[in-house]
């Protein structure tokens, strides 16, 4: 009996998507290629009020350290970075030089908050651009938690948040397969969701909002069932691997927007053989909160100024009825 062939449009598929995830897994390979220069970082107490001091104070040692590496190595893209990271009062959670670098910073009194955000950034994120994009400082991890801070402030002048700047994975570039998978996503969700959980040991009064831009809404998709969050805010989103908010197996409130200057519009949100990451978070079938984001592009989420870094403070206050739908 001959075997059934497959059409050509499913081998080719098929093909793509096997070629998509080993380029994706050679720029893993790729990224990894600083681990003999910069050192591993050490162990770090368990996070607790008691060992927050601790941890920064460590972290910025181990900053230092990489900074010395960066500048005898030549690599002056990383000792920029490193430079700012040392600015005085900057506290640091985590910080890992190698690869792509990590770190995850804490903007505010994260052991006293009566809130707690948490921004997850998107592809194209690494230790060189933690705080510096072109002129959009605010499009980074570092520049935009200040910038939510700030909007905060403006909106309550005791506002009782902390925002902590996620970067505890490996974004993809945009220019890679990897972007196209949930690779990366796959590896910073568990990460995610350890994290969410150590701060809610750490002070389980405070409600807890995840800030996920672009590709970090893939992780936080992946990430968010049974966390104790209160609200979840995916923008210029491809997709959080979800048919509807149902499927994201949360009780948290869902929040959707993009801004009408953003590509990510072009992008078919699709979920086809391991490429794309399904529904548009913001069409009416996914069933999120949709929320106005002005004429903005796919990096001024957080401009200061913008109809979306309102509502997105308003969300991480949780003062949602005050949320200016789209």
């Amino acid at each position: 009996m001959a075997t059934p062939r497959l059409p050509r449009s499913r081998v080719l598929g098929r093909c793509l998507a096997a070629v998509a995830v080993i380029i994706a897994v050679w720029v893993t390979t790729l990224g990894a290629s600083r681990v003999d220069l910069y050192a591993r970082p050490g162990a770090l107490p368990a996070i607790s009020v008691s060992t927050l001091a601790a941890r920064y104070k460590a972290n910025r040692r181990a900053v230092g350290q990489a900074l010395r590496t960066a500048r005898r190595i030549q690599d002056g893209d990383r000792a920029r970075s490193l430079s700012r990271l040392l600015t005085p009062g900057r506290q640091f959670l985590s910080f890992d030089p190698r690869g792509t670098g990590q770190a995850v910073e804490v903007v505010g009194d994260l052991a006293h908050a009566r809130r707690v955000a948490i921004f997850v950034p998107g592809a194209d994120t690494t230790l060189s651009t933690f705080d510096t994009r072109g002129d959009r400082p605010y499009s980074t991890p570092g520049g935009g938690a200040r910038a939510l801070l700030t909007e905060a402030t403006a909106l309550d002048p005791h506002p009782g948040l902390a925002v902590v700047a996620w970067l505890g994975y490996s974004p993809p570039k945009v220019t890679s397969a990897g972007v196209m998978t949930d690779v990366r996503a796959d590896a910073g969700a568990p990460r995610l969701r350890r994290l969410v959980r150590a701060l809610h040991r750490l002070n389980p009064r405070a409600g807890t909002t995840l800030l996920c831009h672009s590709y970090g809404s893939v992780v936080c998709g992946e990430a968010l069932r049974g966390l104790p969050v209160t609200d979840v805010a995916a923008f210029g989103s491809p997709g959080m691997r979800a048919a509807t908010v149902a499927a994201l197996g949360t009780r948290a409130n869902v929040w959707a927007a993009r801004g009408s200057g953003d590509w990510m519009q072009f992008v078919p949100h699709v979920h086809v053989l391991g490429l794309g990451f399904g529904t548009d978070p913001v069409s009416p079938g996914f069933g999120a909160r949709v929320f106005a984001a002005g004429s903005g592009g796919h990096s001024d989420y957080l401009r200061p100024g913008s109809p979306s870094l309102r509502n997105l403070a308003l969300i991480a206050l949780g003062r949602g009825p005050q949320v200016t739908l789209a």
